[in-house]
C-alpha cells in the first residue's frame, strides 16, 4: 500500500478540514473530505478508510455545546461504525472540535469544558509528549511539539487524572503554559487501545517551519513540527 486511504470527517462550520488534508498528504496519505451527513448516507466510505480524522472548527456553530451536534450525527447515523473502526485497530485523531466530538461519542474518556479564564483563546503553545504513553500517534516522539490553539471550550476534565496517566492514556501535556485550565496540564488523551487520540491544539497548522510566527526572527531554539503526529498515524495504518 503506497498511500494510506484517510477520511477527514467534517460538519457544518468545520474550518480545519483543508489544513488536515494538507498535513495528511504531506505525511503520505490519500485523502477524502466528507461531511458527516455524506458518511451516514454512504457508510462504506468509512469501511474503506484506514485512518480517520475528525477535523477542528465550530461544527453547527457549537450549538448546544461544542461538538454535541456533530457527535449526535455520527452516533445516530453510524451506530457502532466508529467503534468498529477503532476495534479493528485503525487510527483516529480528533483535533479541537474533533476532540470534543470524540469525548461526546465516548470514544475518549473525560470531557471538555469552558476555558478557565472564561474566554476564547488563540495563541501558540508547546506540548510535551508523555512517556510512557500507549498512543500510536505520539510513539517515538521525544521532542516538544509547537502548534497553535484556537478554542473557547478546551479545559480537559477527568475525575481521576492520575489513573488515566497510570494507564498510559495521557499522551500530551502543556509545557509552555496551560491555556485553558485543563486538569494536570493534559493537552491530549488516548483510548485504552492507543489508536484514538484527541487534542485541543492544532498540529495541522505547524507542518512546515515557515508557519511558526517566529520562523524568520530567530531565537527560542528549535520549533518542532506537528507533522510527526500524522506520520505516526499513517505508519500505524500501514502496519494493519
Amino acid at each position: 500500500m503506497s498511500q494510506v486511504p484517510a477520511l477527514i470527517i467534517a460538519g457544518p462550520g468545520t474550518n480545519r478540514d483543508r489544513d488536515v488534508e494538507h498535513a495528511l498528504k504531506l505525511a503520505g496519505a490519500a485523502t477524502r473530505i466528507v461531511l458527516a451527513s455524506e458518511l451516514v448516507a454512504q457508510p462504506s466510505l468509512l469501511q474503506h478508510a484506514r485512518l480517520a480524522v475528525i477535523a477542528g472548527g465550530f461544527s453547527y456553530a457549537d450549538s448546544l455545546g461544542a461538538g454535541r451536534m456533530l457527535a449526535l450525527d455520527l452516533v445516530a447515523g453510524l451506530g457502532d461504525g466508529l467503534r468498529s473502526f477503532v476495534d479493528a485497530g485503525r487510527p483516529v485523531i480528533g483535533i479541537c472540535n474533533g476532540f470534543q466530538v470524540l469525548t461526546r461519542t465516548r470514544l475518549l474518556p473525560g470531557a471538555l469544558g469552558h476555558n478557565a479564564q472564561g474566554r476564547f483563546d488563540c495563541r501558540w503553545v508547546v506540548l510535551d509528549p508523555v512517556t510512557p504513553s500507549n498512543s500510536v500517534w505520539t510513539r517515538g516522539i521525544e521532542d516538544p511539539i509547537h502548534c497553535p490553539i484556537a478554542h473557547g471550550e478546551g479545559r480537559y476534565v477527568h475525575p481521576d487524572a492520575e489513573s488515566l496517566a497510570a494507564a498510559g492514556q495521557v499522551a500530551l501535556r502543556y509545557r509552555s503554559t496551560n491555556p485553558n485550565g485543563s486538569v494536570a496540564d493534559i493537552a491530549g488523551v488516548s483510548d485504552p487501545s492507543g489508536v484514538v487520540l484527541g487534542l485541543m491544539p492544532h498540529p495541522e497548522n505547524h507542518i512546515v517551519a515557515r508557519q511558526h510566527p517566529r520562523s524568520t526572527r530567530g531565537g527560542g531554539g528549535p520549533r518542532h513540527l506537528g507533522l510527526r503526529l500524522f506520520e505516526n498515524g499513517i505508519r500505524h495504518a500501514k502496519e494493519l
